[in-house]
């Protein structure tokens, strides 16, 4: 009985090891793929066909691996820089939203390996090269003043362009679009050149307009004066006359005055009005 138990021992520590071998091998048998990402088998180092979408899937322990794919929307903002029609010098920086295809996940994993590799070696290279594309169509400021035929252009490229490599672009937006120094300090130029020409055409106009008042006031002026003496020549002319010169009195302030109307028996002539008040001041006391 002595001679069993040590048998007994060994025979627990081989059964001990075998059971969590066999959960070792159970546990790597199965990968659970989570919603929004998708996986890749290798075996042996070897990418697999066929894509591991949201799930549990069986694999061979310890010759497989999975990697594992996020197929939600990434944001990555890349810079640009191009020459336009011009050969000016424009900048930009865009922000690209995509994902990648699921059916096209296998050949991504062949071809580019990593998410940071798609980034890196696909996503940024074709945003330039789509970026360049959309501003030689342009001059600078067509680029400026056209700015979504300028993005539109970019996406069609852009979108072409990275659909042969399983990437959906969902959407693009500019960021930041600016130019050379030099090309701003000529754009700040003609803006105070069009705003002295704006200025100029404005006091042009103004003058314009302050003559033809001054015109209108002196034809205003001769027509009362024509019409004052048609009115004095008429029968009652003289009293107008008087009327006239009494009210310009009153308006200066003064009192009614004393007037004294000369003009003899002569009807032709105009009528003389004089303030009798004002004799001692003319030194007629």
């Amino acid at each position: 009985m002595k001679r069993a138990e040590p048998q007994t021992g060994l025979t627990s520590i081989i059964l001990g090891i075998a059971l969590a071998i066999l959960a070792l091998i159970s546990v790597n048998s199965f990968v659970i793929v989570n919603p929004g990402q998708a996986g890749v088998l290798s075996i042996l180092g070897k990418a697999q066909d066929g894509v591991l979408l949201e799930g549990i899937h069986f694999k061979p322990p310890l010759v497989s691996n999975v990697d594992i794919y996020d197929l939600t929307v990434q944001k990555f903002e890349v810079p640009a820089q191009s020459s336009t029609k011009d050969l000016q010098q424009l900048s930009a920086s865009f922000a690209i939203n995509f994902r990648l295809d699921p059916v096209q996940v296998v050949r991504i994993r062949r071809e580019q390996g990593t998410l940071q590799n798609v980034v890196s070696k696909v996503v940024a290279p074709q945003t330039q090269e789509s970026f360049k594309i959309a501003a030689a169509k342009r001059t600078i400021e067509e680029a400026i003043t056209q700015r979504e035929l300028l993005k539109s252009d970019f996406d069609e490229a852009l979108n072409e362009r990275l659909d042969k490599y399983g990437i959906i672009v969902l959407d693009t937006s500019v960021v930041d679009l600016a130019f050379s120094p030099e090309f701003a300090k000529a754009v700040e130029e003609k803006q105070i050149a069009e705003q002295r020409a704006r200025r100029a055409v404005y006091i042009a106009k103004e003058a314009e307009q302050q003559a033809q008042a001054d015109i209108n006031r002196a034809k205003g002026t001769a027509e009362a004066q024509r019409l004052l003496a048609e009115t004095l020549k008429a029968t009652g002319g003289q009293l107008v006359l008087q009327k006239e010169a009494i009210e310009a009195w009153e308006k200066g302030g003064a009192q009614m005055p004393k007037v004294l109307i000369l003009n003899g028996d002569n009807k032709s002539m105009v009528p003389f009005l004089f303030n009798l008040g004002n004799l001692p001041e003319m030194g007629y006391e």
